[in-house]
């Protein structure tokens, strides 16, 4: 089965998505919209594990929180994901935390859904990864802005018309689903959002310390970022940009006329000692720089 690319996405948009398309099939993937068009299978989130509780009997089954600058994550994990369980124990709280994972909804009654993360890997960070993921995040938040923000000025917005734009084909469809099923996006909240999250990791003053967002819970401890020291060390930029080569590299070699599969690539990168999550950040990056694209779902070419 094909894998879904993993979205950076907020808290506080992840949070708002209430309109699930599900999969007709039983392999069919099931979607989450969110009000910026987001159509999100999986997603990719960094930020503080602020607690993790057992809430059975036989302790198999955690309820986690992670926390960004706008918002709380609900993770839940149990038997069918016995690492990330297991990770989840073991991890002392808090902590600086990346996660990858599947869209979770629990409807108890009709108009009452609950949001949250069911994780397939869960591995901890460093506060610069921490810092770059919101930096990114607020560069893909930024595009869904852009793109909801022209939907909006057109009379009968398609997606043929967002993809003249030059958005993809991929939020084009999401866009033109958000707008179908949410009466009202308001544009300028997630605007405000998008500039509380940059002031946390950029603040207006030096001298200033970051202060809690406003809609960060009370009981969530605050982790200040690390300041960024100038010396001979490799910077977090460095092995970015070295995992992204060899994750290029791997597409070219294995890549036929067709593309490489998402899962080969993953496999491929893996046996060269990179760590999956960085390997499914590094793909993200790239097809953010133009460098790969998806011509179907699952499947990566080089541009």
């Amino acid at each position: 089965m094909n894998r879904e690319p993993a979205w950076r996405i907020f808290a506080a948009e992840y949070n708002n998505a209430q309109h699930e398309i599900k999969g007709e099939e039983q392999k069919t993937p099931s979607y989450l919209i969110s009000p910026l068009g987001a159509k999100i299978n999986r997603i990719y989130i960094v930020g503080v594990l602020t607690d993790a509780e057992n809430i059975s009997e036989g302790g198999d089954f955690i309820r986690a929180h992670v926390s960004d600058p706008t918002g709380v994550f609900t993770i839940y994990s149990g038997q069918y994901q016995p690492e990330t369980t297991q990770a989840l124990s073991t991890i002392d709280v808090p902590a600086y935390v990346a996660v990858v994972g599947k869209t979770r909804t629990y409807e108890p009654e009709e108009g009452e859904k609950f949001i949250s993360v069911r994780p397939e890997i869960i591995r901890e960070v460093t506060p610069e990864i921490r810092d770059r993921w919101i930096l990114e995040t607020c560069q893909q938040t930024k595009t869904r802005i852009e793109a909801t923000t022209e939907a909006q000025k057109m009379s009968i917005p398609t997606v043929k018309e967002l993809k003249s734009l030059g958005y993809t084909q991929r939020l084009s469809e999401g866009i033109i689903l958000a707008k179908e099923q949410y009466q009202t996006i308001d544009v300028n909240r997630y605007t405000s959002i998008l500039q509380d999250a940059l002031d946390y990791v950029i603040p207006k003053k030096e001298t200033e310390e970051p202060q809690p967002s406003k809609n960060e819970t009370p009981h969530t401890p605050k982790i200040e970022p690390t300041e960024q020291k100038t010396d001979e060390k490799q910077s977090p930029e460095d092995n970015n940009e070295e995992t992204e080569d060899i994750v290029m590299e791997t597409i070219k070699k294995i890549e036929g006329e067709n593309g490489a599969a998402w899962d080969l690539i993953v496999e491929k990168c893996k046996k060269n000692g990179l760590d999956e999550i960085a390997i499914e950040e590094a793909l993200t990056s790239l097809m953010d720089k133009g460098f790969i694209f998806e011509p179907i779902l699952g499947t990566i070419k080089t541009t």
